[in-house]
């Protein structure tokens, strides 16, 4: 490999791995060649050909598996989410069990003719400021918490966290940990109808427990994506917080221009 001006030569073994990976002649999921190899193929010491790979790892495009290997990161096929009309009432009005898998989210996947799979735990606790905010309670008020696990075809795609004031879902099938579903919303099922929705959306690095929840490789960002909910006099209902991984999804909105 001839050097590159200006280059290290950890940076120029990063550039011709990245070239490879770039255009398909090393694909996602696929090994790295092995250390010995590279040496004899580069000509560098094996301390050189780790710091070439290590560059890599911190852009995100290779990963650790088992033991010492390194892999070309996997590509996820992204999810394309139209958050303008997810939740709408129309949506949720032609919502059946069983054949749409239960909430709106399962329902889309469903309809992409993928497999959509939760795992689903509910508590009672004290909401994240931010939360507590949106939900405009008490500095010690309590919430009851849907934490989901989305996962699409067995692999893991974003985390959901749906909070509700505990007062208004105490006693309803909100409280179970498993799908639930109501033709109109399991909200306006209790007689809480959403009448509209205040997005919030920010970009940043996931924290270490949502990259081990995701299986996030390194330099992965997310999209922490705040929808709540509030009735017809303004009062909010729910809180959902949604962890949106950037290698995976793309969000689409239509706006009016009235």
């Amino acid at each position: 490999m001839a050097a590159r001006r200006g280059m290290t030569k950890a940076q120029e073994i990063a550039y011709d791995l990245r070239e490879q990976i770039r255009s398909g002649a090393l694909s996602g999921g696929e090994a790295l060649p092995s250390e010995s190899k590279m040496m004899s193929q580069y000509g560098y010491s094996r301390e050189t050909i780790r710091a070439g790979v290590r560059l890599l790892i911190e852009e995100g495009l290779v990963v650790t598996g088992q033991g010492q290997g390194k892999y070309v990161r996997e590509d996820y096929p992204p999810v394309v989410w139209n958050w303008t009309t997810l939740e709408s009432r129309s949506r949720h009005a032609n919502a059946v069990e069983g054949r749409t898998a239960g909430d709106q989210w399962a329902s889309a996947i469903a309809e992409n003719g993928n497999a959509p799979r939760q795992e689903i735990a509910v508590s009672i606790v004290v909401p994240p400021p931010h939360v507590r905010e949106c939900l405009a309670l008490p500095e010690d008020g309590l919430a009851v918490v849907r934490k989901r696990i989305r996962f699409i075809d067995n692999r893991p795609y974003a985390l959901a966290d749906s909070y509700f004031p505990q007062e208004l879902v105490v006693g309803t099938p909100l409280m179970e940990p498993r799908d639930v579903s109501a033709p109109g919303g399991i909200l306006a099922s209790i007689g809480l109808v959403q009448a509209k929705y205040v997005d919030e959306i920010s970009v940043r690095m996931p924290t270490h427990q949502e990259a081990e929840l995701l299986g996030l490789p390194a330099a992965t960002p997310v999209a922490e994506h705040t929808r709540t909910g509030y009735d017809a006099d303004d009062r909010p209902l729910r809180c959902m917080v949604t962890i949106l991984p950037g290698d995976r999804h793309k969000i689409l909105y239509e706006v009016s221009t009235d």
